[in-house]
């Protein structure tokens, strides 16, 4: 195991987000490398969507809804 590896309950296999500070750099720097770091994970997305059941036609609705309004947005640039 990779010391920057951990299990979950599941059995799946989670790595940790490591920022290392550089010489002379600032935190707000180092921070701000770690929340995108962090957003790309994307465990926070996961967190919020699991937090309530949805249905599997509920988000498949939602997602014909967003694709609509996108395609929408795409046509009246055009």
């Amino acid at each position: 195991m990779h010391p920057q590896e951990f299990y979950t309950r599941k059995g799946g296999i989670r790595t940790m987000i490591i920022v290392n500070v550089k010489e002379g750099e600032s935190l707000d720097r180092a921070l701000k490398r770690f929340k995108k770091k962090f957003e790309k994970t994307g465990v926070l997305r996961e967190l919020r969507s699991r937090q309530a059941y949805e249905k599997k036609s509920v988000s498949r609705r939602i997602q014909v809804k967003k694709a609509i309004y996108k395609q929408g947005l795409q046509q009246e640039q055009a």
